[in-house]
């Protein structure tokens, strides 16, 4: 045989290196171990809903959408000023109403002047305005062992536990708590506090 002179391109094999296609299918390994947990995780135990209406302004925005855990109240229960999604009176058929909780089991409440009194301590950090209409609270509300009562912040444009039709809120009514809200309008993405 002989060889024939000039350029000649010899071709090399490479050999295929052990540890980095190891490192590789190691990395696609964990990436989708991620996703699917994430997945698993919003699904399972988080949920989006919207909020309908202005009764949140200015912590949440009417049609805003919000992130809750729906695993958190089965674990533990609702406590003062926590934000929460419910079925008003358990109806499947309504929509789901966004309030803060600002009375838990055995808190009493009433309305006096236009701010809100639990436990004869004044309430007034959530509301942005003097509560005009007391509902239900013109007298004074003791809570039973399962019952919540929820405002909205925006409280003079709220449907809440102070109107005979919603009441208060027992715990199965409850979808989650709302812990996280995504940019709209006004309002930029963060934790709902």
């Amino acid at each position: 045989m002989t060889r024939r002179k000039g350029l000649t391109f010899y071709q090399k094999k490479k050999k295929l290196n052990i540890v980095v296609v190891k490192e590789i299918l190691s990395w696609i390994f964990w990436v989708f171990v991620s996703i699917l947990l994430a997945v698993v995780t919003v699904f399972c135990v988080g949920m989006k809903t919207s909020v309908i209406g202005p009764s949140m302004e200015p912590s949440l925005y009417n049609g805003q959408e919000i992130f809750l855990n729906r695993l958190v109240y089965k674990v533990t229960s609702p406590r003062e000023g926590d934000v929460i999604v419910f079925l008003p009176n358990g109806n499947e058929k309504s929509h789901y109403y966004v309030k803060r909780v600002v009375g838990v089991p055995g808190d009493t409440l009433y309305i006096k002047n236009g701010v809100l009194h639990v436990n004869d301590n004044t309430v007034e950090q959530y509301f942005n305005d003097k509560i005009v209409e007391p509902g239900l609270l013109e007298s004074k509300v003791t809570l039973g062992e399962d019952e919540y009562f929820v405002i909205g912040d925006n409280c003079n444009n709220s449907e809440d536990s102070r109107s005979a039709n919603i009441g208060t809120v027992k715990k199965s009514y409850i979808i989650g708590k709302a812990w996280m809200k995504l940019a709209s309008g006004n309002s930029d993405m963060g934790l709902i506090e």
